[in-house]
């Protein structure tokens, strides 16, 4: 890719694709129809009479003579656009079928090619076509040709995959050497690896094939030092080590210490236990005076239990994980030889340039322009679905930065990365520096950061104001998405490898600005359809086999998170099943008491660690690294199955193995013979057009395992096909979406992702290097926390009713495990435990004002069921936070929040889910705000006041359950000493509901401890008007007949 070249934009669908430079005036880059060669990109040419050459006279299918010539002797001798088989033009050698044609061009200018050679070549050609033709009605080529003996070292790269009704797109084919002789394997089932352009240790053919074996043999001793003798033992001993070394494993699983898990499993039996009698004995006993209150708290009671199960067993396997990066560097990085590391795509994603400010947007492309890794192996792509010209130009200004920020990171080992947050630290910034030159240039370098946010913020400023015309860029030209919902696709490259170097003069990391085409009437998919936008731009320009996806506010906090995720992905033994890796979510800029659980530590540190031991955390949206593959939808590969056991008619048997039967005649052993993994059988049978979409290249590339784009391709063919891949209408009639990539159907498709790559087998690992990978920013304020968890609970419930729902969905192959399944049947399913709970909170001021309680009379030896359930529910939190290592007050403070987002957030998003479900209303996605507030205080947004119907729920149920416990002890008071008794039991029911409130009340009072009014007159009507109806009503109460007293008076 060429840096600094322009922005291209353009619409596959219209024809249209443009080149913006900066200060000139918009050029057409290349026309879809115009006189360009669309395999290779080079000029069509003219014949020998002076005229355009036409390779295809039924279609005009633009084809230069090269091209031309390549198809009819190595290819499948057929137009890519129309199949129509290309007939001999004039100054053509003659091909095998040619004899069969009427009209011959040109019969005076043959070509003398020795007959037997040519009818190999020609009954290789017309196999490897036939083969090809069936398997994918195109062309492909695999492996490698022989070298000439020039030293011509020129790759065999596989040419575009062409369907019968793919759109014409551009492409290069491979270059052969000068004798047209690359061969092409017989078996069409092998993986594409693309191959370097020489390699170490590889010699031609042509200059071994005269040498006898013993001569090699004996070549190969004397490099392996086993002759000659001339090997120093120590030098030998160091080596031996340092390869040792490097061939163990890259990452260990470390289980829990035995002395903290086992107490805790015992915990969970016991409790599970105790819970099975406390039930039986809430249904035994019910009570009659208020059987209205006891059927509701004990359908509550049972929903809880049903809850807390499928909450508690996946957390039975709980482990931790280790890496070695030494024997990643050991294995992959030698010295002196290129870094055989994989490459990796890393994806921002942005939308609103306002509620997702630039300068956060920038710091977090900073962070990954300067992490440690290889810098021809990091390639970055920023989506930017709103189409911002602010930021496109803050990119702009990013990438320029860069040039000075990405050296001084590397020259002093700087973290965290990102030059807001690395200046931000309050620590001493001179621990561990030893070059003289550090304070001068950090102070040099603070400077520079300032006025790049100077210039990032005065771009702000002017985008306040959008102009009548439009924005214009500096060059005169409309940008050209001043229509956020109607504009072409555009792709900038900023950094690449020409124009991609930093102020020392080394290479940069590839850097790439991406907005997708949209166009009304059509579906975008919001965040999930941006990124595989992604996903098909990066296979078409860089193709890395790995990819890193981060919110445009997560930064790469720790350099190496990369070789963290590397060491379970490259690792040979265990790698190739794992689909990603999941890093846990870290935050910035929270209070110190966490008022509202942001950084949510119970579900990082103790759920995510239980799922790691059964098949893996699920996918939470940011942090994660893929797999390409996994995303394409193919499944892991298999390894070799122990023979299953199985009875036979006699009794008592252990069992026998299961003998293989023949499959379809086929003798046994053979059934399987040809077929190496399920991949490879279902890209022989699949339609690509039907799965991928109508782009050969970036077919092509899916079959890239090891990724890699053939060297080459121009820069001008990659763009446009680029925008190909990006247009709106590309994913119609495709699996994308529904199989491949970001999958549809729910605002959370981070989860409905993960779930589908777990349903085909794969599995996933979740790192917590000591440093954490990733940080980012959370909303502090009460209404922004509590509008992020209803679009969390939104997605679970739009799963739960969609077809992906975990109830139903995965049995097929049994690939999802049991407790993973519980894991993620709890993920859809939390939501709708607002119902019950906002019941059972309302219980204690219900019992409090009517005299009446949920529960009879207990006796001594009942009381011991309520005893042991409430020691058994500490014991357990106690111990999980002994193995995990999660602090009292935050464990607290998860609790607190549970109950005040399950009757706040939970419940709207239960309700908007039905509405979507029954009556097809849709709510829109709002994307929470990274801005902060007042910056003269780093909490002001924390008692900030927002509005939202989310704050009514939990408002009345305090009001009412205040009113309950006044109402309570006034009556106590009236009625004498007797009746405390059973008030003791409603009073902690309602304080148990108050204490689980109290953030919430918190949140409400704000600094200045007054509550806003519209909240007060909402609450204490709603509050007003269900006392009212109570006191008609009097629902749970059974009534008893008494004496008449207008018959007998008062005192009978």
């Amino acid at each position: 890719m060429e840096a600094s070249a322009g922005l291209v934009a353009g619409s596959h669908n219209r024809n249209e694709l443009v080149l913006i430079r900066g200060h000139e005036d918009p050029k057409p880059l290349r026309a879809l129809s115009g006189q360009v060669c669309e395999i290779c990109g080079d000029e069509v040419g003219l014949t020998v009479d002076g005229d355009l050459f036409v390779a295809c006279n039924e279609c005009g299918f633009p084809v230069c003579r090269p091209c031309y010539e390549y198809e009819r002797r190595e290819g499948t001798q057929n137009c890519p656009q129309c199949k129509t088989r290309y007939k001999r033009l004039k100054g053509s050698p003659r091909v095998a079928g040619d004899d069969d044609e009427e009209d011959i061009d040109d019969l005076e200018h043959e070509f003398n090619i020795d007959d037997e050679n040519q009818q190999r070549q020609l009954e290789g050609n017309m196999q490897n076509s036939q083969i090809t033709e069936a398997m994918l009605h195109g062309r492909m080529s695999y492996g490698r040709g022989p070298d000439d003996g020039d030293g011509n070292n020129t790759p065999q790269i596989p040419p575009i995959i062409t369907g019968s009704r793919s759109v014409p797109v551009s492409g290069e084919f491979p270059i052969t050497n000068g004798y047209g002789h690359g061969e092409v394997s017989s078996s069409l089932h092998k993986r594409i690896h693309p191959y370097p352009v020489s390699e170490p240790g590889s010699a031609k053919w042509d200059e071994k094939k005269e040498v006898s074996w013993k001569e090699r043999m004996d070549d190969w001793k004397s490099k392996q030092g086993i002759l000659g003798g001339g090997a120093d033992p120590e030098d030998m001993d160091a080596d031996v080590a340092l390869n040792d070394e490097a061939r163990q494993p890259l990452s260990r699983k470390v289980s829990i210490a035995s002395s903290k898990v086992n107490p805790y499993r015992m915990v969970i039996v016991v409790r599970l236990v105790v819970l099975a009698f406390f039930l039986r004995y809430r249904i035994l006993h019910p009570v009659p005076d208020a059987i209205g209150l006891w059927l509701v708290s004990i359908i509550c009671e049972i929903w809880f239990a049903i809850s807390w199960i499928l909450d508690q067993f996946p957390k039975w396997f709980p482990i931790d994980r280790e890496t070695y990066l030494d024997r990643l560097s050991l294995r992959y990085e030698r010295e002196g030889e290129p870094s055989l590391l994989s490459a990796v795509d890393l994806f921002v994603s942005t939308v609103d340039p306002l509620k997702e400010p630039p300068l956060v947007t920038a710091n977090t492309v900073l962070s990954i322009l300067a992490v440690d890794y290889p810098v021809d192996k990091v390639s970055c792509y920023v989506s930017d679905d709103g189409a911002s010209m602010l930021t496109f130009e803050s990119l702009s200004e990013t990438a320029e930065f860069a040039r000075k920020w990405v050296p001084f990171c590397k020259k002093f080992g700087i973290e965290p990365r990102a030059p807001e947050f690395y200046f931000s630290l309050k620590v001493d910034y001179l621990k561990d520096k030893v070059q003289p030159t550090f304070v001068q240039e950090r102070r040099a370098m603070k400077r520079e950061y300032e006025e790049f946010k100077v210039r990032i913020n005065a771009l702000v400023a002017k985008a306040m104001k959008v102009p009548a015309e439009g924005w214009i860029m500096k060059d005169g030209t409309p940008w050209p998405g001043n229509n956020t919902r109607d504009h072409p696709g555009m792709i900038q490259v900023f950094l690449g490898h020409s124009g991609g170097h930093d102020t020392e003069g080394n290479e940069l990391p590839r850097l790439v600005y991406v907005s997708r085409e949209k166009r009304p009437g059509f579906q975008h998919h919001k965040k999930a359809g941006a990124m595989n936008a992604l996903i098909r731009v990066s296979a078409v320009l860089t193709n890395a086999p790995f990819m890193l996806n981060l919110d445009c506010d997560h930064y790469i906090n720790n350099s190496k998170a990369i070789r963290e995720a590397m060491c379970f992905l490259m690792d040979p033994q265990v790698g190739r099943k794992v689909c990603y890796v999941q890093f846990p979510q870290r935050f910035d800029g929270i209070d110190v008491h966490d008022r509202y659980a942001n950084r949510n530590t119970v579900f990082f540190d103790i759920n995510m660690k239980g799922l790691d031991g059964i098949q893996g955390p699920v996918y939470v949206g940011t942090g994660c690294v893929f797999r390409r593959q996994a995303l394409y939808g193919y499944n892991p590969p298999k390894g070799p199955k122990r023979p299953k056991m199985v009875t036979c008619d006699c009794c008592p048997c252990f069992g026998r193995k299961k003998r293989k039967h023949a499959k379809d005649g086929l003798p046994e052993g053979t059934a399987d013979m040809g077929v190496d993994s399920d991949k490879e059988m279902l890209m022989s049978h699949m339609n690509f057009e039907k799965r991928f979409g109508q782009s050969a290249a970036f077919v092509t590339s899916t079959l890239m395992e090891e990724g890699g784009v053939p060297p080459s391709s121009s820069p001008a063919a990659l763009l446009k096909e680029a925008i190909h891949v990006i247009s709106c209408g590309y994913e119609d009639k495709t699996d994308w979406g529904l199989e491949l990539g970001w999958i549809y159907g729910s605002i959370t498709e981070d989860i409905l992702t993960g779930f589908k790559m777990h349903c085909r087998g794969w599995r996933s690992v979740y790192c917590m290097p000591k440093r954490a990978a990733f940080k980012g920013s959370a909303p502090i304020n009460l209404s922004d926390r509590l509008n992020q968890v209803l679009r969390w609970a939104l997605g679970s419930v739009e799963i739960f009713f969609s077809r992906h729902s975990p109830l139903l969905y995965g049995y097929k192959n049994g690939n999802l495990k049991w407790l993973e399944r519980f894991a993620y049947i709890n993920t859809t399913i939390y939501p709708f435990t607002s119902l019950p709970l906002l019941a059972y909170c309302t219980l204690p001021a219900v019992c409090l004002l009517t005299g009446k309680f949920i529960m009879p009379s207990i006796s001594t030896f009942a009381s011991l069921f309520f005893i042991a359930l409430f020691m058994s529910i500490f014991a357990t939190g106690i111990l999980e936070m002994r193995w995990s290592g999660v602090s009292i007050e935050e464990w607290w403070r998860n609790e607190q929040f549970w109950v005040i987002g399950g009757v706040s957030a939970h419940l709207f998003a239960v309700v908007q889910g039905l509405l979507k479900v029954l009556a097809g209303i849709d709510t829109n996605f709002t994307v929470t705000s990274k801005a902060t507030g007042d910056e003269d205080d780093e909490f002001a947004e924390l008692y900030a006041f927002k509005w939202t119907t989310l704050l009514i729920p939990p408002t009345t149920l305090l009001i009412i359950n205040v009113i309950g416990v006044v109402a309570g002890i006034s009556d106590a008071i009236n009625n004498g000493y007797q009746s405390w008794g059973p008030l003791f039991g409603k009073l902690f029911f309602a304080f148990w509901v108050i204490v689980h409130l109290y953030p919430f009340l918190k949140g409400l009072m704000g600094r200045q401890n007054r509550t806003p009014t519209v909240v007060v007159i909402w609450s204490i009507l709603l509050a007003s008007i269900f006392s009212l109806l109570w006191v008609r009503i009097d629902p749970f109460i059974v009534r008893t007949k008494g004496p008449d007293v207008r018959q007998c008076g008062i005192n009978c």
